[in-house]
């Protein structure tokens, strides 16, 4: 048995994988990013494993639709937490700005009959402020974030209780409604399927490979590592089938909820701000040592001022988007959405202690846990057994990130 053990790790296999160096490149690219591989590679297995307990009901196109729908705005919210989170640091408010923005807008275009829009920009108006409060007390007095968001968290509150007196609010006009309710037209007038969504994935599909070339040709000019080609090959190939399959059946039902605008514009602003940007760099750089960043020059309390302050904007947009959804304003909006969108920059990567994570990890997070909780609900486990669920997700995805971070020490 230990010759053919010896053997065997002396054959010519065993040797390729040990010194080619295309292999040894593919290994170190896939160790430096296996978190985010494998949340990829967990939310395929989730799919595939309630797509088989529901008898492919979670995988039809009005539950696909019904997905982004019920999570768009906890995604909204995860970028933004995740931001808050490459700094080590944490909001709790999250969930009361939200249902506080929601109530000022209901009390404007309900209650008084303002303009939907002037209504929608003087409740982000309000987040923006939210945000700021939190931030002077945190960049400025030196109050710890944990405090001072535990304080947001029940003053916004208790502040929609007022405004609202207890009760909700509703309908919303009709134009605000769609936000949330509404659907891109198909302008090319498809009748079984929805022609603008396949057309809009085929686009997509074609930009994703562009950017592939255009990232791995800028790698070879500045002599960084890049994985083999056949690998980058496959794994376009991978993307593209998966883009133009997830098109395909929302162009079944009734194409793209207007949310995914939203959704879709929130993902490429802010992985353009924290990848190719400088304030995106000093965010990273806060995270990783905040006394280094400092001494760098890095403006580390207007950072963190604007940090907080842009988390009141995505907790105002997730506000307006969810009252969208219910179409009214209720006090009990935006209940443990600061934990769901936490959970959700955690699975996604995000480390505890700062400075690692992406936004499309975030995004990732955000919808494993939208699919598990779609998917228990398909299989009518009850919230109990939900809450359950998400808290050992959470509790696994960060035992993963110390894992390997220890692994790699």
């Amino acid at each position: 048995m230990q010759n053919l053990l010896t053997k065997f790790k002396e054959s010519k296999v065993v040797q390729f994988f040990k010194t080619n160096e295309q292999v040894q490149i593919l290994k170190s690219l896939l160790k430096g990013n296996i978190r985010q591989y494998g949340m990829i590679l967990a939310l395929i297995l989730i799919m595939i494993f309630f797509a088989i307990t529901t008898n492919g009901v979670s995988l039809v196109p009005l539950n696909i639709t019904n997905l982004l729908l019920q999570n768009g705005h906890i995604l909204i919210l995860a970028v933004g937490m995740l931001i808050v989170i490459l700094t080590g640091n944490i909001d709790l408010s999250v969930g009361s700005v939200a249902a506080f923005v929601g109530a000022i807008a209901g009390i404007m275009m309900i209650k008084n009959d303002y303009n939907w829009i002037i209504s929608s920009i003087a409740a982000l108006g309000v987040g923006i402020a939210a945000g700021a409060w939190n931030g002077f007390w945190i960049a400025y007095v030196k109050v710890p974030p944990f405090i001072v968001t535990l304080g947001g968290m029940l003053l916004f509150r208790g502040l929609t209780l007022v405004v609202l007196k207890g009760a909700s609010l509703g309908p919303f006009p009709d134009e605000f409604n769609n936000i949330s309710s509404g659907f891109l037209p198909d302008i090319f007038g498809g009748t079984t399927l929805h022609i603008l969504t396949i057309v809009i994935g085929i686009v997509f599909g074609i930009g994703y490979v562009i950017s592939v070339i255009l990232a791995r040709r800028k790698k070879i000019r500045y002599n960084f590592e890049v994985s083999p080609l056949w690998v980058t090959i496959l794994t376009s190939i991978f993307v593209i089938v998966a883009i133009n399959l997830f098109t395909f059946t929302l162009a079944r039902y009734r194409g793209f909820p207007n949310i995914s605008l939203i959704l879709f514009a929130v993902i490429i602003i802010y992985a353009f701000i924290t990848r190719k940007t400088i304030f995106g760099r000093h965010i990273y750089a806060m995270g990783g040592n905040y006394e280094a960043a400092k001494l760098s020059g890095v403006k580390t309390k207007r950072m963190m001022f604007l940090i907080y302050t842009n988390m009141g904007l995505l907790s105002a947009v997730s506000g307006l988007v969810y009252a969208a959804r219910l179409n009214s304003s209720t006090p009990k909006a935006g209940n443990l959405f600061e934990l769901d969108a936490i959970a959700a920059a955690f699975i996604g990567g995000a480390s505890a202690s700062g400075g690692v994570g992406t936004v499309i990890g975030a995004v990732i997070g955000g919808l494993v846990m939208g699919v598990i909780n779609n998917g228990m609900s398909l299989m009518s486990l009850g919230i109990d057994w939900q809450q359950v669920v998400k808290g050992l997700v959470l509790l696994l995805a960060v035992w993963f990130d110390i894992a390997t971070k220890n692994r790699s020490k």
